[in-house]
């Protein structure tokens, strides 16, 4: 079977023009040598065919320097996995019928983009249809990229990669257009002082086993200036390191420690809750991991002006990475400016995450609450947040991150990496079927229907890509963020 190295959207047209038709065309889609197995063409076409797939992929293996094998598995396509960055390793098969479907309309502007069209193609083919992956291992491919997860996780937002990211954007945004799902967001009005607080603003450190760092963390938050009462919220996560007793032994009565125990089975998102639901947590509730720190004495007042100024339910910063010893790390500054008020809502369901640091209005964020998980909890409220309110920006950096050896997400596994990725595209999919559900209801409610062309309620799943392809977790993710919650 014929590979055919995908370059852009023209030039996979007129290959197939050119060479006798056939049912699927194989498609490459980096520069890596290949190597399949004697079984992968009948396998991936049998599979294909049985389930009429527009899009079939596999596992693979990748060959390392010293010429050992690593297994390469990757995860089931779901409703929400419309990130352009979503890994369906090198190889995939297409139905050619579809392709030359998809791609009748495609301007020259599409097909020159600085991924020659392939996200929206691969967005496009499979509205309404199957996308099916093979768990088998049936090629092998070089290895190439020897970085740890910790080095690639903030690849997404590389100020480098601007241009890139614009142009991902507006691919998302037609494609939401075209199955329903762009959201015109209804901003709620916010009554910040509604409600009495014990404080303005609180600052929240869930922790467990973080004795090196934790006491940086704190007072880099105590340390805060402020025209305005602030406590400081630390729900140690049943600590056997000596965190407890570190926290225990300060005496500044800002200080608020919540103690939790193993048998309560928390989260950082359960932690979270913890804190929000306390009767110490402020009108303003900010987040301060136990290994970073802000940046100045100021950064607490700046977010809170922030939430005085406008209308916001949520307020992000912007933030600098650093070694452990201060010093810069690629790719510097993550500001995420690709945040814009009038499509952020949207173009967050193509990025792995909102920023830092995050700080929240505590009634709406006592109205969600936090999933009882340790990876994506954050990413999960925002994304919930930001469809009914406003969410503040400052595109300055605020806070440090620091990227260490004792980060749990230094060095994953790419068994972690896809657990991770699975969660985060489900949380896109429970959002994206309640978007698209919410401006259906708001299209039918005065008897109009300003949907696109041929889309009727009964076609939600289908055009999503069918109920069928949500994930069952089960018991195999948990605490993904943080191995020591």
């Amino acid at each position: 079977m014929n590979i055919i190295r995908f370059k852009n959207v023209n030039a996979l047209r007129e290959e197939i023009f050119r060479t006798p038709l056939e049912q699927y065309v194989l498609i490459q889609l980096d520069d890596r040598p290949i190597n399949l197995d004697p079984i992968f063409a009948n396998r991936v076409i049998d599979v294909a065919s049985e389930l009429d797939s527009t899009l079939t992929y596999c596992w693979f293996r990748e060959r390392q320097a010293d010429g050992t094998l690593l297994d390469h598995p990757v995860n089931d396509y779901q409703p929400g996995s419309v990130r352009d960055d979503f890994d369906f390793g090198p190889l995939v098969l297409l139905n050619t019928a579809d392709v030359l479907s998809a791609t009748e309309h495609f301007t020259d502007k599409e097909s020159s983009m600085l991924d020659g069209g392939w996200y929206a193609l691969r967005l496009r083919m499979t509205i309404g249809k199957m996308i099916c992956m093979v768990p088998e291992y049936l090629y092998t491919v070089e290895r190439r990229d020897y970085r740890k997860s910790g080095e690639k996780q903030h690849d997404y937002v590389d100020p480098r990669n601007r241009a890139y990211q614009i142009e991902m954007e507006q691919v998302l945004t037609d494609h939401l257009s075209m199955i329903g799902g762009l959201w015109q967001q209804k901003t709620e009005t916010l009554n910040y002082d509604e409600q009495e607080f014990p404080v303005e603003a609180s600052v929240v450190i869930p922790v467990r086993n973080r004795a090196k760092t934790i006491m940086d963390a704190v007072n880099s938050a105590l340390s805060q200036e402020t025209s305005f009462p602030f406590n400081v919220i630390v729900v140690d996560n049943d600590s056997t390191d000596g965190t407890r007793e570190l926290l225990e032994n300060v005496e500044d009565p800002r200080l608020k420690l919540i103690k939790v125990s193993e048998d309560e089975k928390l989260g950082i998102g359960g932690c979270w809750n913890r804190a929000l639901l306390s009767e110490d947590c402020g009108r303003f509730a900010v987040q301060l991991d136990s290994d970073d720190l802000y940046n100045s004495v100021t950064v607490l007042q700046a977010i809170v002006n922030k939430f005085r100024s406008g209308n916001y339910g949520m307020v992000i910063g912007s933030y600098a990475m650093i070694d452990f010893d201060g010093n810069p790390l690629p790719p510097g500054i993550i500001s995420h400016t690709e945040w814009t008020d009038e499509n952020g809502p949207n173009n967050a369901l193509r990025i792995n995450g909102f920023g830092a640091p995050r700080a929240f209005f505590t009634p709406v964020a006592r109205k969600f609450l936090f999933p009882n998980v340790s990876y994506g909890e954050d990413y999960a409220m925002a994304l919930r947040v930001c469809r009914d309110y406003g969410v503040g920006r400052i595109f300055r950096p605020l806070y440090l991150c620091r990227r260490w050896d004792g980060n749990s997400d230094a060095a994953l596994s790419i068994e972690k990496v896809n657990a991770h990725n699975n969660y985060k595209d489900c949380l896109r999919s429970f959002e994206l079927m309640a978007r698209v559900r919410a401006s259906m209801e708001e299209a039918t409610k005065d008897g109009g229907f300003p949907l696109p062309p041929g889309f009727l309620p009964e076609d939600l799943f289908s055009q999503l890509g069918g109920d069928d392809h949500f994930t069952d977790f089960g018991d195999d993710y948990e605490d993904e963020e943080d191995d020591e919650f």
